[in-house]
Protein backbone atom coordinates (compact mmCIF):
# COMPACT_ATOMS: atom_id res chain seq x y z
CA UNK A 1 0.00 0.00 0.00
CA UNK A 2 1.40 3.29 -1.04
CA UNK A 3 1.75 6.85 1.17
CA UNK A 4 -1.44 7.87 -0.45
CA UNK A 5 -3.28 5.77 1.44
CA UNK A 6 -1.48 6.31 4.79
CA UNK A 7 -1.17 10.03 4.71
CA UNK A 8 -3.37 12.91 6.43
CA UNK A 9 -2.40 15.58 4.11
CA UNK A 10 -5.00 15.72 1.27
CA UNK A 11 -3.49 15.11 -2.02
CA UNK A 12 -5.95 15.12 -4.44
CA UNK A 13 -5.20 14.64 -8.12
CA UNK A 14 -7.06 16.78 -10.21
CA UNK A 15 -4.79 16.00 -13.14
CA UNK A 16 -5.70 11.89 -13.36
CA UNK A 17 -8.11 11.98 -16.26
CA UNK A 18 -5.53 13.81 -18.34
CA UNK A 19 -2.97 11.61 -17.38
CA UNK A 20 -5.03 8.69 -18.15
CA UNK A 21 -5.83 10.29 -21.43
CA UNK A 22 -2.10 10.89 -22.37
CA UNK A 23 -1.65 7.42 -21.33
CA UNK A 24 -4.04 6.85 -25.12
CA UNK A 25 -6.93 5.83 -22.66
CA UNK A 26 -10.19 7.37 -22.93
CA UNK A 27 -12.57 6.40 -19.62
CA UNK A 28 -15.46 7.12 -17.70
CA UNK A 29 -15.44 7.26 -14.20
CA UNK A 30 -17.92 5.03 -12.33
CA UNK A 31 -19.25 4.95 -9.21
CA UNK A 32 -19.90 2.04 -7.25
CA UNK A 33 -22.14 1.31 -5.29
CA UNK A 34 -23.62 -1.38 -3.38
CA UNK A 35 -26.95 -2.70 -4.01
CA UNK A 36 -28.11 -3.77 -0.83
CA UNK A 37 -27.30 -0.75 1.76
CA UNK A 38 -26.84 1.39 -1.04
CA UNK A 39 -22.91 2.58 0.24
CA UNK A 40 -20.77 4.01 -1.96
CA UNK A 41 -17.72 1.89 -1.97
CA UNK A 42 -15.52 3.17 -4.49
CA UNK A 43 -15.16 5.29 -7.66
CA UNK A 44 -12.88 3.98 -10.12
CA UNK A 45 -13.00 4.29 -14.19
CA UNK A 46 -13.96 1.95 -17.01
CA UNK A 47 -13.10 2.10 -20.64
CA UNK A 48 -15.21 0.58 -23.88
CA UNK A 49 -13.91 -2.68 -23.23
CA UNK A 50 -13.80 -2.98 -19.67
CA UNK A 51 -17.68 -1.81 -19.84
CA UNK A 52 -18.71 -4.01 -21.81
CA UNK A 53 -17.05 -6.99 -20.60
CA UNK A 54 -18.76 -6.06 -17.12
CA UNK A 55 -22.40 -5.94 -18.36
CA UNK A 56 -21.81 -9.18 -20.60
CA UNK A 57 -20.00 -11.01 -18.01
CA UNK A 58 -22.31 -9.18 -14.54
CA UNK A 59 -18.35 -8.86 -13.02
CA UNK A 60 -17.32 -5.54 -11.66
CA UNK A 61 -14.16 -5.33 -14.70
CA UNK A 62 -12.68 -1.80 -14.54
CA UNK A 63 -9.56 -0.09 -16.01
CA UNK A 64 -6.54 0.10 -13.51
CA UNK A 65 -5.40 3.47 -14.33
CA UNK A 66 -1.85 2.67 -11.77
CA UNK A 67 -1.55 -0.41 -13.75
CA UNK A 68 -2.84 0.04 -17.64
CA UNK A 69 -4.69 -2.70 -17.58
CA UNK A 70 -8.02 -4.41 -17.26
CA UNK A 71 -8.76 -5.22 -13.99
CA UNK A 72 -11.27 -7.61 -12.25
CA UNK A 73 -11.89 -6.33 -8.64
CA UNK A 74 -11.01 -8.81 -6.45
CA UNK A 75 -9.47 -11.43 -8.85
CA UNK A 76 -6.80 -11.75 -6.72
CA UNK A 77 -7.94 -10.81 -2.85
CA UNK A 78 -11.63 -13.27 -3.73
CA UNK A 79 -13.28 -9.83 -2.88
CA UNK A 80 -15.20 -9.91 -6.01
CA UNK A 81 -18.53 -8.35 -7.67
CA UNK A 82 -21.50 -9.11 -9.15
CA UNK A 83 -23.10 -6.75 -11.34
CA UNK A 84 -26.98 -6.07 -10.77
CA UNK A 85 -27.58 -2.52 -12.17
CA UNK A 86 -25.83 -0.33 -14.52
CA UNK A 87 -27.37 3.78 -14.42
CA UNK A 88 -25.68 6.66 -17.12
CA UNK A 89 -26.08 10.20 -16.45
CA UNK A 90 -27.55 12.66 -17.97
CA UNK A 91 -24.29 13.64 -20.03
CA UNK A 92 -23.36 10.08 -20.80
CA UNK A 93 -20.16 10.61 -19.30
CA UNK A 94 -20.19 9.11 -15.76
CA UNK A 95 -21.83 5.85 -14.65
CA UNK A 96 -22.74 4.28 -11.56
CA UNK A 97 -22.97 0.17 -11.03
CA UNK A 98 -24.97 -1.11 -8.09
CA UNK A 99 -23.07 -4.55 -7.09
CA UNK A 100 -23.33 -7.20 -4.78
CA UNK A 101 -20.03 -8.10 -3.66
CA UNK A 102 -19.61 -12.06 -3.00
CA UNK A 103 -17.79 -12.11 -0.32
CA UNK A 104 -17.48 -9.22 2.23
CA UNK A 105 -16.02 -5.38 1.45
CA UNK A 106 -13.57 -3.62 -1.52
CA UNK A 107 -10.83 -1.82 -0.36
CA UNK A 108 -7.13 -2.91 -0.76
CA UNK A 109 -6.12 -0.93 2.75
CA UNK A 110 -8.55 -3.44 4.63
CA UNK A 111 -9.14 -0.24 6.72
CA UNK A 112 -7.00 -0.80 9.52
CA UNK A 113 -10.20 -2.11 11.60
CA UNK A 114 -9.71 -5.80 9.79
CA UNK A 115 -12.88 -6.19 7.23
CA UNK A 116 -12.59 -4.23 4.21
CA UNK A 117 -15.25 -2.34 3.69
CA UNK A 118 -14.69 0.62 1.20
CA UNK A 119 -12.53 3.15 -0.32
CA UNK A 120 -14.51 5.64 1.82
CA UNK A 121 -12.46 5.69 5.20
CA UNK A 122 -11.27 8.70 5.40
CA UNK A 123 -13.10 11.87 6.47
CA UNK A 124 -11.67 15.80 5.43
CA UNK A 125 -11.55 18.25 8.31
CA UNK A 126 -12.23 21.45 6.38
CA UNK A 127 -10.61 23.55 9.42
CA UNK A 128 -7.28 21.87 9.50
CA UNK A 129 -7.21 20.74 5.64
CA UNK A 130 -6.43 17.28 7.15
CA UNK A 131 -7.53 13.56 6.49
CA UNK A 132 -8.75 11.96 10.01
CA UNK A 133 -9.45 7.82 9.77
CA UNK A 134 -12.70 6.80 10.13
CA UNK A 135 -11.90 3.12 11.44
CA UNK A 136 -10.90 2.21 14.85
Amino acid sequence: MGTIEETKKLEIDFGKLLKVREGGRDVVPVAVQNADTLEVILVAYTDEEAFLRSVRERKLILWSTSRSELWEKGATSGETFELKEVYVNCEQNSLLYKVIPRRGGICHTRNRGGEPRNCFYRKLNMDTMDLENLDP
